[in-house]
């Protein structure tokens, strides 16, 4: 059965001594986020999800849900107990307000902990996931009736949420959506239409349900400027905040589908259901951006946690399975065999993972961080440029670490050979797991298409020109530096790489859209690679530091990266710069050569 272990101690590095979270002990809940209560709360995470969620991994995916004929949906065998646990542990709510019964702390915190459950349990991971976006948009639009009628309960995870905008004609083109709402006499509505792919719309975790509906109210406009946003309990909430009658919503069908087995991914329909309007008439699309958003950040998270918990399993198996001799001489002469990590190519393949892991995990991180800052500063400039840079980074997260993350999960499922294609190695799983992120939450050409087409231009490109500048600032500071050359110049080079990329879509493509939308996945992936090798730039300057002082004892244990742990970042670091880093200049290439190839043959030539 796979293991895994949360990258405790690679967490605490990047917080302390990458990123520095002290610095923000100004920021709302930053304060209280003391080096001790993140190390206990992590710990903690990691045991919850090592002893209780990876053994469920396998046994959810085999049980799969169950639809009951009166719609009901039970989930897998142990789901329900482990549930019950991560309710009771408060994981669920400790970066929600205090005033709502959450614990306060930075959503960096969250966004940590998520990336320990999907890696455990990716399927599982996803009940409580939605949770956190649409409490963020019921408290940022909804009223304070609604805040304080339905968020406690969210908070404390004895309620679930979910996020309803696909439907069976319409996914990313929302504008198509045909569910309508009625308005009553007492100001509630009357939804009625279907959705489909809905994560966690029913199940019996939960004793209720906020799902969270976009809808056209009568008379409205078409197109997206007519849609509104609704909350639509399940079972009705009285005004005491008992529950009462069952709601007309009903789960349809279960999806059959290829991973993620142990999520119910439901069919819904609503039957003139009762609801209740969020925020403003006709601004539906805003509101649930709140939670798109944060959904999608979330998404880049289970990313890097399948890239994270296949590397691994791959490790274990490479250092296990013997096979063949290194093509320098038996390194292990007393064994029929060496292992297979004696073998160059098969090095390579768990290095690519692991530079991803790694700058991925900070990317993540630092992304994050700026979204505690855009929404908890005090400092309207600091939130600005936060703000800036979270919408920059998000299509990047999502879009480069799913695609870069399934890819992760293919190859450590090669390393394993034909044992990792059949079930019991649990690779297989993995894989099939891996899928989904790349789709769900805006398929990852949509990601591109909204960094090229909105995110650049976005304040006349003021985000991405922060980004280059700081890149470029952090090249200067350190290219004089003998021991940084070997990672500050290969970035500087594909900083320029994307700098020209940039320049060219400005040329581009305003006389011909298509040249952006031919290189937009190109350009995110070439975005992505500066990013990381940024982000392996920043641990490689806190690693020599941490060398330098003598902080590393190099005894190792507890949470603290020993000496060669941290040499080891830097060798790691060097097989990025030398081995990855390059391919913007394939990506600079392809994106100069435009649109022509790709949208010259007509569609009867496909």
């Amino acid at each position: 059965m796979p293991a895994y272990k949360a990258p405790v101690e690679d967490v605490l590095f990047l917080l302390n001594d990458v990123f520095h979270i002290e610095r923000h002990n100004n920021v709302a809940g930053f304060g209280e986020a003391t080096p001790d209560v993140v190390e206990a709360i992590l710990v903690e995470a990691g045991k919850f999800c090592s002893e209780i969620l990876v053994p469920l991994n396998r046994q959810g995916d085999l049980q799969g849900c169950t639809r009951h004929a009166d719609g009901r949906v039970t989930t897998p065998d142990g789901f329900k107990a482990a549930y019950d646990q991560m309710v009771e542990g408060g994981w669920i709510g400790i970066s929600c307000p205090t005033e709502f019964g959450g614990q306060g702390l930075p959503a960096t915190m969250t966004t940590v902990i998520n990336e320990f459950l999907a890696s455990s349990n990716l399927a599982f991971s996803m009940y409580s996931g939605l949770v956190q976006g649409a409490v963020a948009a019921i408290i940022t639009h909804g009223s304070d009736a609604q805040k304080k009628k339905f968020v406690p309960k969210m908070v404390e995870g004895v309620w679930a949420g979910t996020m309803n905008l696909t439907e069976p004609h319409c996914g990313t083109d929302l504008g198509l959506l045909r569910t309508k709402a009625v308005k009553q006499a007492d100001g509630s509505y009357k939804i009625s239409g279907t959705k489909i792919f809905i994560s966690g719309g029913e199940q019996d975790l939960t004793e209720n349900i906020i799902h969270l509906v976009l809808a056209r109210i009568e008379g409205a406009p078409a197109g997206t400027k007519g849609i509104s946003l609704f909350i639509v309990p399940k079972v009705m909430v009285n005004d005491d905040g008992t529950l009462g009658d069952r709601n007309g919503v009903v789960c349809g069908s279960i999806e059959h589908k290829m991973g993620i087995h142990g999520n119910a991914t439901c069919v819904m329909n609503y039957d003139n259901a009762t609801g209740y309007l969020i925020g403003e008439e006709n601004r539906g699309l805003a509101a649930m951006f709140t939670m798109m958003n944060e959904a999608r950040l979330a998404v880049g998270v289970q990313g890097l946690a399948m890239s994270e918990v296949t590397y691994q399993n791959a490790v274990t198996y490479t250092k296990e399975r013997l096979q063949g001799r290194a093509l320098t001489g038996p390194k292990f002469p007393d064994k029929p065999a060496d292992p297979i990590i004696v073998h160059p190519d098969v090095r390579r393949t768990l290095l690519s993972i692991r530079a991803v892991n790694e700058a991925g995990r900070a990317l993540v991180l630092w992304t994050s961080l700026f979204g505690d800052i855009a929404h908890r500063s005090q400092d309207e400039k600091e939130k600005q440029h936060a703000d800036d840079m979270m919408g920059l980074l998000t299509p990047v997260v999502k879009g480069v670490l799913t695609d870069l993350g399934f890819e992760s999960a293919v190859n450590a499922q090669q390393m394993f050979g034909g044992h990792g294609y059949i079930s019991e190695t649990g690779m297989e799983q993995y894989v099939r797991d891996a899928r989904i992120p790349m789709i769900y939450e805006g398929a990852n050409g949509i990601q591109a298409l909204d960094l090229v087409g909105r995110k650049l231009p976005k304040d006349g490109g003021r985000a991405a020109m922060a980004f280059f500048a700081e890149v470029q600032g952090f090249v200067n500071a350190h290219k004089a530096d003998d021991a940084m050359k070997p990672y500050v110049e290969p970035l500087n080079v594909s900083l320029g790489h994307l700098q020209q990329a940039t320049m060219w879509f400005m040329q581009n493509a305003m006389k011909d859209p298509d040249n952006a939308g031919a290189g937009a996945t190109d350009y995110m992936h070439l975005f992505g690679l500066v990013a990381l090798g940024y982000m392996w730039g920043r641990i490689v300057v806190a690693v020599n530091e941490k060398l330098a002082a003598g902080d590393a004892s190099g005894a190792g244990g507890g949470n603290v990266l020993d000496a060669q742990a941290l040499k080891n970042k830097l060798i790691v670091a060097r097989f990025f710069a030398e081995k990855m880093l390059p391919e913007t200049a394939a990506q600079l290439a392809r994106i100069s050569a435009g649109a022509g190839s790709v949208m010259e043959m007509g569609m009867e030539g496909f």
